[in-house]
């Protein structure tokens, strides 16, 4: 029997960004009292709660996100479970290794990460994410996949509070991205799919034309085991 299990953060005023980034704010725009509906403003960025990148938003040479097709965003995903790791550890190859071994036996253009990280969702520590090494990237690369979402900030190191941004560059998104590849982050529950049977993930973004990324719906449609 399968069931279906939202991915998505809540979209709400002040939710946590990347250092940099703009801020969200939603707030009424029209009420039904005064104008006879309702209607929400919305600010905020293209990398916004649950998102995906497209390559562009590494390399003005890349793929805009409208450029993609459209499997990038849907299909059998593969889970990694990689949750217990301490604050700000590298997810290495030999980590990936029991998901590299179900890819080999049954190849899917995604990966989920799960790193348990979305439980520090909205709290400082939630920067501290543990990050897909450059040599774990071209290994699923080499698998097939195209796709990676994972339950955190980003694929690779955030800075800190206080540091800078800049010293921090994006090796991971680069090995993924390079290869017409799509990156997802702030996914939760994905420690839910762990051990399921089969997964299908659906990632569609904002119809954005020229866009570095987008806010998603994401979901899954699981099969227990």
């Amino acid at each position: 029997m399968s069931h279906w299990l939202d991915l998505s953060v809540p979209v709400v005023t002040g939710m946590p960004v990347y250092p940099g980034d703009p801020e969200v704010t939603v707030s009424p725009a029209l009420r039904v009292a005064t104008d006879g509906v309702n209607v929400l403003r919305l600010h905020l960025g293209s990398q916004s709660g649950t998102h995906v990148d497209a390559p562009f938003h590494v390399d003005d040479a890349w793929p805009r996100l409208d450029e993609l097709p459209l499997d990038r965003f849907a299909g059998r995903a593969v889970v990694a479970d990689v949750r217990g790791l301490p604050a700000r550890a590298p997810i290495t190859p030999a980590l990936l290794a029991p998901a590299l071994s179900r890819l080999r036996l049954s190849p899917c253009g995604i990966l989920l990460l799960a790193t348990g990280w979305s439980a520090h969702w909205g709290s400082a520590d939630y920067l501290a994410h543990p990050w897909l090494t450059p040599e774990a990237a071209e290994s699923l690369v080499e698998a097939g996949v195209r796709t990676v979402a994972v339950d955190a900030l980003s694929i690779d190191p955030t800075p800190l509070s206080g540091e800078p941004v800049t010293g921090f560059g994006l090796p991971a998104h680069r090995v993924l991205c390079g290869t017409g590849g799509v990156v997802a982050e702030n996914l939760r529950n994905l420690e839910r799919l762990v051990g399921a049977r089969e997964v299908e993930v659906f990632l569609f973004p904002l119809r954005l034309p020229g866009a570095d990324g987008a806010p998603v719906r994401a979901v899954a449609r699981v099969d227990s085991p």
